[in-house]
């Protein structure tokens, strides 16, 4: 079972974080969650992950700023920069040694782009391998909405100005019948062909501890992301994205540019699917996630075998060194 625990930040703001496995594993694997959710998501995964690998393998599971249990944002903090930068000081506390694997929803996804973009050195540093789940390095270039464009234009006006709205409303978080009103709104927009409704029901739990500041306040810098040339520069990073065919919000041009942009990116397209990928798909991303763990885990067992020989190396050469000086000067060597 994940145990709880906090995350300080400089700015003063305390992150919920879940961690399950032991603080030596030779592996952290960091699980970001979407826009108005929260790290319950990516409770199956977290599940799988500690059954597949045991103490190998530490999750870590962590709620944004202003969003499930963790402590509220302000206006100028609800950026994708600031939750970049968030990020970059989770790992320094809970994973500062090791490699890391990093595996975002939607919001999530992008805040490891940030998070990239913004402390490339730290991320070539730590970073093994990345897994994109339902997001886009382009903001809402691509977000149709699955309507004909001119009602889609229309919506995304009506969005961004509630937007705008809920970002002035602070700490408040949306009515218990606002809602449940909008429930099948939320069905409708974040998932595919069909749906659980113990699904839908976390998912809604989730939105209603979301603060309005940080659902409006993040809209702007969600929609101008643009970070192909930072996914780009990560070259053959092990990586994976998926899609669902029927996600409204990130559809499939969006892991098509991310998979462009990464070279070494295993592509995944899940028929049928919406955006809440780790809930409708669970095996498929399971999947995704353990595919990459494995990799890192062979490059790191392979890396930890050359480290060895080339030590072994450099000892035998060391160890032979006064035998050679001597032969050289023709003085018998024992």
């Amino acid at each position: 079972m994940p145990h709880p625990a906090s995350v300080r930040l400089t700015d003063g703001v305390r992150l919920h974080v879940d961690v399950s496995g032991p603080d030596t594993a030779p592996l952290t694997v960091v699980l970001l969650h979407g826009w108005t959710l929260d790290g319950r998501t990516w409770h199956r995964q977290t599940a799988a992950l500690r059954e597949t690998y045991g103490d190998a393998v530490r999750v870590v599971c962590y709620d944004a700023r202003g969003h499930g249990r963790s402590g509220p944002t302000t206006l100028p903090s609800a950026t994708l920069a600031q939750l970049g930068d968030d990020l970059a000081e989770v790992l320094a506390q809970v994973a500062p040694t090791g490699p890391v694997v990093l595996a975002g929803h939607s919001m999530g996804g992008m805040t490891m782009m940030e998070y990239a973009h913004r402390h490339p050195t730290d991320f070539a540093r730590r970073v093994a391998g990345v897994v994109f789940v339902a997001t886009t390095a382009e903001g809402h270039a691509h977000t149709g909405y699955g309507v004909p464009a001119p009602l889609a234009r229309l919506i995304r006006l009506a969005e961004t100005t509630c937007a705008g709205l809920l970002a002035r409303c602070g700490g408040l978080r949306t009515p218990p019948p606002l809602l449940h009103a909008l429930r099948p709104t939320l069905r409708w927009l974040l998932f595919g062909d069909a749906c659980d409704p113990a699904d839908i029901r976390l998912t809604t739990s989730a939105v209603a501890r979301a603060s309005l500041v940080s659902i409006g306040g993040l809209r702007s810098s969600i929609g101008a992301q643009r970070r192909l040339e930072t996914l780009a520069a990560l070259g053959d990073l092990p990586a994976a994205a998926l899609v669902g065919d029927r996600d409204r919000l990130t559809p499939p041009p969006c892991t098509a540019s991310i998979s462009e942009a990464l070279s070494a990116a295993e592509l995944t397209v899940c028929p049928g699917a919406g955006h809440m990928l780790m809930l409708e798909r669970p095996e498929e991303v399971t999947a995704a996630l353990c595919s990459i763990v494995d990799r890192v885990r062979s490059a790191t067992k392979i890396t930890r075998k050359a480290t060895r020989a080339i030590r072994a190396r450099r000892t035998a050469t060391l160890l032979e060194q006064p035998r050679r000086v001597r032969a050289r000067r023709g003085v018998p060597c024992p």
